[in-house]
């Protein structure tokens, strides 16, 4: 596909510049790298937003993708987002945040919380016509010890 194929099919065949432009220069223009600073004024809005010295305009890109992975946007989707080629450039906006560790360690207390109810609902539940309530407990090791000492291998290895 010819440069700016892909943007003009998503256009739907119109020029990619068809797209509004956010920023523009004094004649309606795309703005270059090299003014986009000047042109927009860029260190008295950060000054004025409260933003700290050193935040650059990609950080906002960086911040959106971000925030994009955060609510559970593929790999796949973040792509897409970002025009990457490659899953590489897309997984720097998936690096985890404590949030999220939160998410994912609530749910599986949720889970384990879910089991733990289910298997103490069986335990209480009365034994069928023919089979044993409990099962026997497993002998430990005369040594006191628990774990694989008290396993009907270990016990078998340590007969022999």
């Amino acid at each position: 596909m010819p440069a700016g194929g892909r943007q003009q099919a998503e256009c739907g065949g119109r020029a990619a510049l068809a797209r509004p432009l956010v920023f523009t220069g004094d004649k309606g223009a795309v703005l270059r790298s090299g003014n986009f600073r000047r042109a927009l004024g860029w260190a008295a809005a950060l000054r004025a937003a409260g933003m700290p010295d050193g935040f650059h305009f990609h950080d906002l890109r960086h911040t959106g993708n971000n925030l994009a992975a955060a609510t559970g946007a593929s790999t796949r989707d973040l792509m897409h987002r970002m025009g990457h080629a490659s899953i590489r450039a897309a997984l720097i906006y998936q690096h985890a945040n404590s949030e999220r560790d939160r998410e994912i360690a609530d749910a599986m207390d949720r889970r384990i919380t879910k089991q733990t109810k289910r298997a103490t609902a069986k335990a209480k539940q009365k034994p069928t016509k023919g089979k044993k309530a409990t099962r026997p407990a497993r002998k430990t090791a005369s040594d006191g010890t628990a774990g694989a000492t008290g396993t009907p291998m270990a016990r078998k290895i340590k007969e022999s």
